[in-house]
């Protein structure tokens, strides 16, 4: 072949060399973008459970500090020094994980699992929840046997218990709230629970309370879409959810997790 006709051709060839390079070079930058938000995620996931330990026992050591000594202004300085950069911490840390769950929740939850003691995350979630709590004298039980192992993504385990306990609470402003969980008789499945004596969901919003944007008309803000996070979370961990309630008894939402690497 000579003269017009390769040089057409190998324009043609030229062009779609070029468009090849172009879009495995695109692909691999978003690769690398990908590999950067998880490692991001990863290490925001990580940070929060040193910080919930240090400003468990920043607020264990300032209370045991006042009362064996009177305060003076250094200590207080130094405490609410503490705190504020504990608080801001804490704040930039939700931030990126929050931002991480939206754009999971849109494309779709990645977990990251392993092997963990699921009674300790509900411990430190009692405690986290406990001044809520205090206001309306509520009490929070733990009932998950210490020994109970769990395989999933700890983070989103916690967010859903968070949004359960404290969805509970609000509905229980005197009374109990039990977390509990137990393996299955016939499978290797974990199924947990939330279980308060409130005042219970009306029969007819049953079927539609783990619905995107689904509110509680008797009240400002409602179940809204912490349980539509719920849903989306356990169904990640191709687990279901349920809830049961009677009017002026209360209510109790299960889920499923696995209990062994599958």
């Amino acid at each position: 072949m000579e003269g017009r006709p390769f040089h057409v051709l190998n324009r043609v060839l030229d062009g779609a060399i070029g468009a090849a390079v172009q879009t495995f070079a695109a692909q691999k930058a978003l690769e690398v973008r990908h590999r950067r938000e998880e490692y991001l995620a990863f290490v925001a996931h990580d940070l929060r459970t040193p910080l919930s330990a240090i400003a468990l026992s920043a607020r264990v050591l300032e209370m045991l500090l006042t009362r064996a000594q009177p305060e003076t202004p250094q200590v207080t300085q130094m405490w609410k020094a503490l705190k504020r950069n504990v608080q801001h911490l804490e704040t930039l840390v939700g931030k990126v994980i929050e931002e991480n769950t939206n754009i999971e929740t849109e494309v779709g939850v990645k977990l990251q699992r392993r092997d963990f003691d699921l009674w300790p995350v509900v411990e430190g979630l009692i405690h986290d929840l406990h001044p809520v709590a205090e206001t309306g004298t509520t009490h929070l039980i733990n009932a998950v046997p210490e020994d109970l192992v769990v395989f999933a993504d700890a983070s989103l385990v916690k967010r859903i218990l968070q949004n359960l306990i404290a969805n509970a609470i609000a509905y229980t402003p005197r009374g109990e709230v039990t977390i509990g969980a137990r393996k299955a008789d016939d499978t290797d499945e974990i199924e947990c629970f939330v279980r308060d004596n409130g005042a219970g969901i009306a029969p007819e919003r049953l079927a539609s309370v783990f619905d995107k944007e689904q509110t509680d008309p008797d009240r400002d803000g409602g179940l809204g879409l912490g349980l539509a996070i719920v849903k989306t979370f356990v169904e990640a961990h191709k687990g279901t959810v349920a809830v049961e309630s009677d009017m002026g008894v209360g209510s109790t939402f299960r889920f499923t997790l696995p209990g062994t690497r599958t």
